[in-house]
Protein backbone atom coordinates (compact mmCIF):
# COMPACT_ATOMS: atom_id res chain seq x y z
CA UNK A 1 0.00 0.00 0.00
CA UNK A 2 3.05 2.40 0.92
CA UNK A 3 0.75 4.91 3.10
CA UNK A 4 -0.14 2.63 6.76
CA UNK A 5 -0.28 4.07 9.70
CA UNK A 6 2.70 2.91 12.30
CA UNK A 7 1.81 0.64 14.82
CA UNK A 8 2.73 1.01 18.09
CA UNK A 9 5.66 -1.31 19.46
CA UNK A 10 3.18 -3.38 21.38
CA UNK A 11 0.93 -3.82 18.73
CA UNK A 12 3.61 -4.72 16.00
CA UNK A 13 4.79 -6.89 18.34
CA UNK A 14 1.36 -8.49 18.61
CA UNK A 15 1.31 -8.92 15.20
CA UNK A 16 4.12 -10.69 14.13
CA UNK A 17 3.44 -12.93 16.75
CA UNK A 18 0.29 -13.70 15.57
CA UNK A 19 1.43 -13.66 11.37
CA UNK A 20 4.73 -16.12 12.78
CA UNK A 21 2.35 -18.79 14.91
CA UNK A 22 0.05 -19.36 11.70
CA UNK A 23 1.58 -22.26 9.85
CA UNK A 24 -0.05 -21.27 6.95
CA UNK A 25 2.04 -18.09 6.71
CA UNK A 26 5.17 -17.96 4.39
CA UNK A 27 6.89 -14.74 5.91
CA UNK A 28 10.85 -13.91 4.74
CA UNK A 29 13.29 -10.94 5.87
CA UNK A 30 14.57 -9.23 2.60
CA UNK A 31 18.37 -9.24 2.94
CA UNK A 32 20.08 -6.66 1.10
CA UNK A 33 23.93 -6.54 1.25
CA UNK A 34 23.44 -8.56 4.83
CA UNK A 35 21.24 -5.86 5.84
CA UNK A 36 17.87 -6.20 6.90
CA UNK A 37 15.73 -4.55 4.66
CA UNK A 38 12.30 -5.52 4.66
CA UNK A 39 9.75 -8.25 4.96
CA UNK A 40 7.49 -9.99 2.60
CA UNK A 41 4.95 -12.92 2.83
CA UNK A 42 1.79 -14.98 1.35
CA UNK A 43 -1.28 -15.21 4.01
CA UNK A 44 -4.61 -15.18 3.80
CA UNK A 45 -6.55 -12.37 3.90
CA UNK A 46 -10.29 -12.09 2.82
CA UNK A 47 -10.14 -15.35 1.97
CA UNK A 48 -7.96 -15.06 -0.89
CA UNK A 49 -4.42 -16.62 -1.20
CA UNK A 50 -2.41 -12.87 -1.43
CA UNK A 51 1.01 -11.46 -0.81
CA UNK A 52 2.56 -7.97 0.62
CA UNK A 53 6.21 -6.95 1.11
CA UNK A 54 7.60 -3.82 2.45
CA UNK A 55 11.06 -2.47 1.78
CA UNK A 56 12.59 0.66 4.26
CA UNK A 57 12.23 3.63 2.56
CA UNK A 58 16.35 3.83 2.50
CA UNK A 59 16.23 1.15 0.10
CA UNK A 60 13.54 2.01 -2.62
CA UNK A 61 14.07 1.88 -6.08
CA UNK A 62 17.38 -0.45 -6.14
CA UNK A 63 15.20 -3.89 -7.32
CA UNK A 64 14.88 -5.32 -4.16
CA UNK A 65 11.53 -5.93 -3.72
CA UNK A 66 10.69 -7.09 -7.62
CA UNK A 67 14.39 -9.56 -6.67
CA UNK A 68 12.60 -10.56 -3.10
CA UNK A 69 8.85 -11.35 -5.22
CA UNK A 70 10.43 -13.28 -7.56
CA UNK A 71 12.47 -15.93 -5.26
CA UNK A 72 9.30 -15.88 -3.25
CA UNK A 73 7.15 -16.45 -6.04
CA UNK A 74 9.91 -19.87 -6.82
CA UNK A 75 9.03 -21.14 -3.27
CA UNK A 76 5.14 -20.55 -3.15
CA UNK A 77 2.84 -22.54 -5.87
CA UNK A 78 -0.27 -21.09 -5.04
CA UNK A 79 -2.27 -19.89 -7.53
CA UNK A 80 -3.63 -17.66 -8.10
CA UNK A 81 -2.12 -15.40 -5.35
CA UNK A 82 -3.37 -11.68 -5.18
CA UNK A 83 -2.12 -8.23 -4.24
CA UNK A 84 -3.45 -4.77 -3.53
CA UNK A 85 -1.47 -1.42 -3.80
CA UNK A 86 -2.74 2.11 -3.75
CA UNK A 87 -3.52 3.21 -7.33
CA UNK A 88 -0.89 5.73 -6.71
CA UNK A 89 2.02 3.77 -5.19
CA UNK A 90 3.34 3.27 -9.23
CA UNK A 91 6.53 1.56 -8.23
CA UNK A 92 4.48 -1.17 -6.02
CA UNK A 93 2.35 -1.76 -8.99
CA UNK A 94 5.18 -1.95 -11.43
CA UNK A 95 6.90 -4.75 -8.74
CA UNK A 96 3.76 -6.58 -9.31
CA UNK A 97 3.34 -7.02 -13.01
CA UNK A 98 7.37 -7.24 -13.49
CA UNK A 99 6.75 -10.70 -11.69
CA UNK A 100 3.61 -11.56 -13.44
CA UNK A 101 0.48 -10.00 -11.66
CA UNK A 102 -2.23 -8.08 -13.88
CA UNK A 103 -4.41 -5.24 -12.59
CA UNK A 104 -8.17 -6.54 -12.39
CA UNK A 105 -9.45 -3.43 -10.88
CA UNK A 106 -9.78 -0.76 -8.45
CA UNK A 107 -11.82 -0.34 -5.28
CA UNK A 108 -11.73 2.23 -2.85
CA UNK A 109 -10.64 0.76 0.68
CA UNK A 110 -12.75 3.09 3.58
CA UNK A 111 -9.90 4.13 6.26
CA UNK A 112 -9.41 2.38 9.26
CA UNK A 113 -6.69 2.20 11.99
CA UNK A 114 -4.28 0.72 9.68
CA UNK A 115 -5.20 2.57 6.37
CA UNK A 116 -6.37 6.05 5.20
CA UNK A 117 -9.06 5.61 2.73
CA UNK A 118 -7.39 5.33 -1.08
CA UNK A 119 -8.18 3.98 -3.94
CA UNK A 120 -6.52 0.16 -4.61
CA UNK A 121 -5.38 -1.55 -7.28
CA UNK A 122 -6.40 -5.18 -7.22
CA UNK A 123 -3.75 -7.60 -8.61
CA UNK A 124 -3.77 -11.48 -9.54
CA UNK A 125 -1.12 -13.75 -10.48
CA UNK A 126 -2.61 -16.65 -12.22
Amino acid sequence: MAVANPRDLESFNAHWAKVLADPSVVAKVILADEVLVGNISCFKMDGLSSVGYWIARDHWGRGIATRALAILLEQVSIRPLHSRAAKTNIASIRVLERCGFMISGYKVSPADDRFPECEEAILILR
